[in-house]
């Protein structure tokens, strides 16, 4: 199976978990799997850049900020290939633009629109893990975009979409989706499985587990989405009609 693998900033906080994250990765080729990595910026990296930002000028320019924020996420992808290669796993980072990820000039929050050329297939077909920088890509004049808030998912989402993957695998810090915040509500009920449409209501909701884009796309080409955590076993919830 062709497999797109999610995890956010929670999931890549540090040296260890890259390390589990990237076991995974590991074991699902070892298992005959072909596995695309998308990756968000580490921990609270984009935060960060966007109050040192401020520091200089309140009047931020929307396409600077763009080819600055997405640099949070390059670094993961890069931090992510070198954990790979120490575990004996062929492997290659991508940027939004290498994996030719084209979306519309809308800097700040930016909609895919396909993908450009065949580069993450042609590192598949060499035997490669491709991990591929989240919450970016580019548009028709070249410039750099991201996706806006859960970037990453959407990107995730996407490129199953476009890749014709068998399954979009999101890693988060709950295991599954459930009817409230488990983290609040003690007496939160996970769903098992949860339709496109009940899914996208809870996203539009303020539910976090997944961005409203990224459910929109899975429910657009029918992609099955997994969510799962990233720090115990379990079935998760599938997304799915």
């Amino acid at each position: 199976m062709l497999i797109v693998q999610k995890y956010g900033g929670t999931s890549l906080m540090d040296t260890d978990r890259v390390r589990v994250a990237a076991q995974r990765a590991v074991d699902a080729v070892k298992a005959g799997d072909r596995i695309v990595v998308v990756v968000s910026a580490q921990g609270k990296t984009t935060d960060q850049m966007v109050n040192n930002a401020r520091e200089i000028t309140d009047s931020l320019s929307a396409r600077e900020m763009d080819a600055y924020l997405a640099s949070g996420e390059q670094m993961s992808a890069s931090l992510m290939v070198m954990m790979l290669h120490s575990l004996g796993q062929k492997a290659v980072s991508l940027t939004g633009w290498q994996a030719g990820l084209l979306t519309d000039s809308v800097h700040g929050n930016a909609r895919v629109k396909g993908l450009t050329n065949d580069r993450i297939r042609k590192e598949l077909d060499e035997g490669n893990i491709v991990v591929v920088a989240g919450f970016q890509g580019i548009n028709e004049a070249g410039d750099i975009t991201t996706l806006g808030r859960g970037g990453s998912d959407t990107t995730a989402v996407a490129l199953a979409a476009l890749l014709g993957a068998d399954l979009c695998r999101i890693y988060t810090d709950v295991d599954g989706v459930y009817d409230k915040d488990p983290r609040k509500f003690p007496d939160a009920v996970r769903f098992d499985r949860i339709s496109y449409r009940d899914m996208l209501v809870l996203a539009q909701s303020g539910a976090q587990v997944l961005h409203d884009r990224s459910v929109e796309l899975a429910m657009q080409y029918r992609v099955p989405v997994q969510v799962l955590s990233s720090f115990r076993p379990g079935p998760g919830t599938m997304v799915i009609d």
